[in-house]
């Protein structure tokens, strides 16, 4: 108390509100210094002679109404058909998955086990099954059942393998951007992360990308090695981490693309970003200490950088907090504004401009339709969604319980292509 006594009501609120805006203020320089190693695409070089042999791998939970459509897509992929085959773990089905997967061309594994459920589950058992056949693959591709693949996607994957990369995240498109605002604006969510995120990490050349979820490559050693293990809520965060952890980045394949269906409503996306955020949560309890640890240790910023990621969910607390603070004007008066001492106001108004721009950018580096940009106008909707969801998801972090999200978008690739080039033309 004699101590506390001590200390005026500014040094007080200082404690407290001096590092939250040293935090807020590094990461948003961070972030803006990031994005732009996203604003342009370097010369790649790439391997065209088919070599390396690829297991398919498809993780379908009551997924009839798009399994074969994405099955026969996988068949039309332009690439040796010798070199992969297509797997679909039929889990927990009650459908006719394992029906339509088989008659539409994919080996079938049914696998139920109602205590152990969810993706990460599935994968983990495929991965054993995978590793006992008597063929062997160089690597193994990972897609959700609702997802349409771009041709050219194996030889994009056998490219990078082939220049010694272990991990490959692809470009996620959207198969339905134009159902619903709700998917206009989730679209506009990844085309924003895949180039002002993943192609400016990729970039760099220093940083580690993040697996998606989906178009995910792995090398079969590196599965054989380390072991699968990622079986939370994001499996493919958790997977990302856990080889970084081990040295091993992730790359990016900007021109492998997979078309996922994104939510039709605002409630399913509402539960879909829960689980994600739930996810993070976990994944950064159990990672962000050991990678910060380990940069400083081996003076290596791709794994601060992935650290950083993982702090996401806490920055969109952090900054919440900061801002219902600022709405109490009696507090305001009681702690060093460190913002107006980096720059003046103006200044951090213009960076707020840049931000809002930026999405616009996103679209029209990698040449989207002029549909896409409709969707901007409830675009900042539905990203200050994401404040309440972060809170719920860090407060239900340790239910772990799989949600499904139902698919009912079931077009063709042919479809896609032709949609895409008639929104394109109009």
């Amino acid at each position: 108390m004699d101590f506390l006594s001590g200390i005026s009501g500014t040094q007080v609120f200082n404690i407290i509100m001096v590092p939250v805006q040293v935090v807020i203020i590094f990461l948003t320089f961070y972030y803006f210094i990031l994005s732009m190693f996203g604003l342009y695409r370097k010369q790649e070089v790439k391997i065209l002679k088919p070599e390396k042999s690829f297991a398919i791998v498809v993780a379908a939970h009551n997924e009839e109404t798009v399994i074969g459509p994405l099955v026969e897509n996988l068949l039309q992929l332009d690439y040796p058909k010798k070199l992969y085959d297509i797997f679909v773990v039929a889990d927990n089905c009650t459908d006719k998955t394992a029906l339509i997967a088989r008659g539409s061309g994919a080996i079938v594994h049914r696998r139920f086990n109602t205590e152990k459920r969810g993706k990460g589950y599935a994968l983990e058992w495929m991965f054993h099954r995978l590793f006992r056949l008597e063929r062997q693959y160089d690597a193994i591709v990972i897609f959700d059942a609702d997802n349409l693949v771009k041709e050219n996607f194996l030889f994009e994957m056998n490219s990078k393998l082939c220049q010694g990369h272990k991990i490959v995240q692809c470009y996620l498109d959207s198969k339905n951007p134009f159902d619903t605002w709700v998917t206009n604006t989730f679209s506009i969510a990844f085309w924003v992360t895949n180039r002002l995120l993943q192609l400016a990490r990729y970039n760099t050349g220093r940083l580690s990308n993040v697996l998606g979820g989906t178009g995910m490559c792995i090398s079969t050693n590196v599965l054989k090695e380390f072991g699968w293990g990622a079986t939370s809520l994001t499996e493919d965060l958790e997977f990302s981490m856990k080889a970084l952890s081990h040295g091993i980045k992730t790359t990016w394949a900007h021109d492998a693309v997979v078309y996922d269906e994104k939510p039709l409503t605002f409630i399913q996306s509402w539960y879909q970003r829960k689980r994600w955020a739930q996810g993070q949560v976990d994944v950064a309890g159990r990672y962000f200490f050991p990678l910060i640890i380990k940069g400083l240790r081996e003076r290596k910023f791709m794994y601060i950088d992935a650290a950083i990621h993982l702090f996401q969910p806490a920055l969109v607390m952090i900054a919440t907090f900061f801002m219902l603070t600022n709405l109490i004007a009696a507090v305001q008066i009681h702690y060093t504004q460190v913002f107006t001492l980096v720059m003046p106001w103006t200044g951090w108004q213009i960076l707020s401009a840049f931000q809002y721009l930026y999405p616009v950018a996103a679209l029209a580096l990698d040449r989207l339709p002029w549909r896409a940009y409709v969707g901007l106008i409830l675009y900042p909707i539905f990203i200050y969604s994401w404040i309440p969801i972060v809170f719920l998801g860090f407060i239900n972090r340790k239910d772990k319980q799989w949600s499904h999200t139902k698919h009912t978008r079931s077009i063709s690739i042919e479809e896609v292509v032709v949609k895409q080039k008639k929104v394109s033309t109009n």
